[in-house]
C-alpha cells in the first residue's frame, strides 16, 4: 500500500458498490479520504458505505453514469457535502461479451456510453471543479485497451479510447495543478468476469489474475501523481505491447494462449464449485 496521504481529501469513485470500485473505496478510506461513492443501485452502495462510516465521511449517490445529463448533479452534491473534490476515479464499466454481430446494438452503445463517454464528461466536470485547488483524475482502463481482444471488440475499442483520452489529456495538463492517469489491468478476480466465466474468452484467462486490492493500490499511486499509467500485471502489459506492435506474433501465439486459458478457466470454475 502506498504511503501517500489523502487525509481529508474528497474522492469520487464511480462503480463503487463492488469489485474494483469497492476495493478502491477501502484503500482511500484507509488513507483518511472523504468518500463520494457512486453506482447505479442504492442498496449495494449503502452496504459499502456502512463499512466506512466509523472511519471517515461517506456520501453515496445512485447514478447511472451513462445518463450524462445527471453527471453535473454529482459535482453539485460533492461540492455541497465536502466543499469540493480532490480526486475522481472513473471506474464504472460495462461489458457485453460476444462477437459484434451477436451483441445487441443497444448493448454496444451502452459500452461506449459507460466506458468512454461518461468518463470524458465526468473528467471535464472535474477539471472545472479542480481548477483552483488542483487534484487528480484516474481512469480505470484495461489491457484490452492496449491490444485488441477478439470477442470483445467494442469493449476493447472503448478502453483504447479511454487510454488515448487519458494520455492526451495528461499532456494537455502537463505542468498544471491537475494530474491525470490510467490504470490498465488485465483480468481481475471480481464478479465482473468471474460471475460470467463461461462467457469470458479463453484468451482472457491465459493472463495472470490480479486482485481488486492490487488494482486499488495502483489507483492510489496514479492518484498521487507517481505514474501516468500502470499496467497490471507488468508481464501482461509487456505482452500487450508486443501484440499491438506485431499482430502476427499475437495470431501465432493465440492457439497456445487459448489452450492455456481454457485450463486456467477450468481451475477457476473448480475453485468456485468447491467454494459453493
Amino acid at each position: 500500500m502506498t504511503n501517500t496521504d489523502f487525509r481529508g481529501k474528497a474522492v469520487i469513485i464511480t462503480g463503487a458498490s463492488a469489485g474494483i470500485g469497492a476495493a478502491v473505496a477501502r484503500a482511500f478510506a484507509q488513507q483518511g479520504a472523504r468518500l463520494m461513492l457512486v453506482a447505479r443501485r442504492k442498496d449495494p452502495l449503502k452496504a459499502i458505505a456502512a463499512e466506512f462510516e466509523s472511519k471517515t465521511d461517506v456520501c453515496t449517490m445512485a447514478l447511472d453514469v451513462s445518463d450524462v445529463t445527471r453527471c453535473s448533479d454529482l459535482f453539485k452534491k460533492v461540492q455541497y457535502e465536502f466543499g469540493g473534490v480532490h480526486c475522481l476515479v472513473n471506474n464504472a464499466g460495462a461489458h457485453a461479451r460476444g462477437l459484434v454481430r451477436e451483441v445487441d446494438s443497444d448493448d454496444l452503445a451502452q459500452m461506449i456510453d459507460v466506458n468512454l463517454r461518461a468518463p470524458i464528461v465526468l473528467t471535464r466536470l472535474a477539471l472545472e471543479a479542480m481548477a483552483s485547488t488542483g487534484g487528480s483524475i484516474v481512469n480505470v482502463a484495461s489491457i484490452a485497451g492496449c491490444s485488441p481482444v477478439p470477442g470483445s471488440a467494442t469493449y476493447s475499442a472503448s478502453k483504447f479510447g479511454l487510454r488515448a483520452f487519458t494520455l492526451a489529456l495528461s499532456e494537455e495538463l502537463r505542468g498544471s495543478n491537475i494530474h491525470v492517469g490510467a490504470v490498465s489491468p488485465g483480468p481481475v478476480d471480481t464478479g465482473f468476469i468471474m460471475s460470467e466465466i463461461d462467457e469470458v474468452s479463453d484468451l482472457t484467462f491465459s493472463q495472470p489474475m490480479s486482485t481488486a486490492e492490487e488494482v486499488a493500490d495502483a489507483v492510489l499511486r496514479v492518484a498521487a501523481g507517481e505514474e501516468t499509467e500502470i499496467k497490471l500485471p507488468a508481464s501482461s502489459g509487456r505482452l500487450s505491447n508486443i501484440a499491438y506492435l506485431f499482430p502476427w506474433i499475437s495470431r501465432a501465439l493465440r492457439p497456445r494462449l487459448e489452450a492455456k486459458g481454457r485450463r486456467a478457466k477450468q481451475r477457476y470454475k473448480a475453485r468456485g464449485d468447491a467454494a459453493g
